[in-house]
């Protein structure tokens, strides 16, 4: 049902999976557009989250013309992996500028990333975009400064418009804290992993003051 794959639905259906297996606050990671689902989930029950953690991540894009330029350009790119199949497209979708720092990985390594990408259903994949691609969301943008919870942000060096994106970001969020990860691009995960969980976990203040490093490595 290509409805499901609208924001607000898929936000409902995580919501329904933390009530049942963590019906209490939550820390929340996400990566790309998981991150922005994260912070979609952030503003709306923001009393449901401890702390928030967004990899290469944005709050979508600020004006109506700049959805609909995106929404159409994610249509296209939605009908392409309708018409040529995942592995035409996932061939073109590696030539990608933004995959470029993807290249340091060691040849395992990138040989499982293609997998997972080969691993996509492509009606899945083209409705995703549909429906949870940059110009169907909502803009999150001024809904970060009522936003009163920890906020990690995370961007690779390398990828400079998520740099500066997460730098306004931080500018707006009134407990940001911005980690810009040396060496990395797009995916930090991946790409520097080590450098990643270290930003995960350590550093983060107790609730009641003082720091508390520990709370996020169990």
């Amino acid at each position: 049902d290509p409805a499901r794959y609208g924001m607000a639905a898929v936000a409902a259906d995580v919501w329904s999976l933390l009530d049942a297996v963590c019906p209490g606050r939550v820390h929340l990671l996400g990566y790309s557009m998981g991150g922005r689902l994260a912070l979609y989930l952030a503003v709306r029950q923001p009393a449901r989250l401890r702390r928030l953690i967004l990899e290469s991540a944005s709050p979508g894009l600020a004006t109506a013309a700049e959805r609909g330029a995106r929404r159409a350009q994610d249509e296209r790119l939605a009908a392409r992996i309708e018409q040529v199949g995942m592995t035409a497209f996932v061939d073109e979708w590696e030539r990608l500028p933004l995959w470029a720092s993807q290249a340091g990985l060691s040849p395992a390594g990138r040989a499982r990333l293609r997998e997972q990408r080969l691993g996509n259903d492509p009606a899945g994949l083209a409705n995703s975009l549909r429906g949870m691609g940059t110009g169907a969301q909502p803009s999150l943008w001024e809904a970060l400064p009522a936003l009163r919870r920890p906020v990690r942000l995370l961007a690779g060096a390398l990828d400079s418009k998520f740099v500066a994106i997460n730098r306004q970001m931080a500018a707006l969020l009134p407990q940001a804290d911005l980690r810009i990860i040396p060496g990395a691009g797009h995916t930090i995960h991946l790409e520097k992993p080590a450098l990643f969980l270290q930003a995960v976990r350590e550093g983060w203040p107790r609730e009641n003051g003082g720091a508390d490093d520990a709370d996020l490595a169990d």
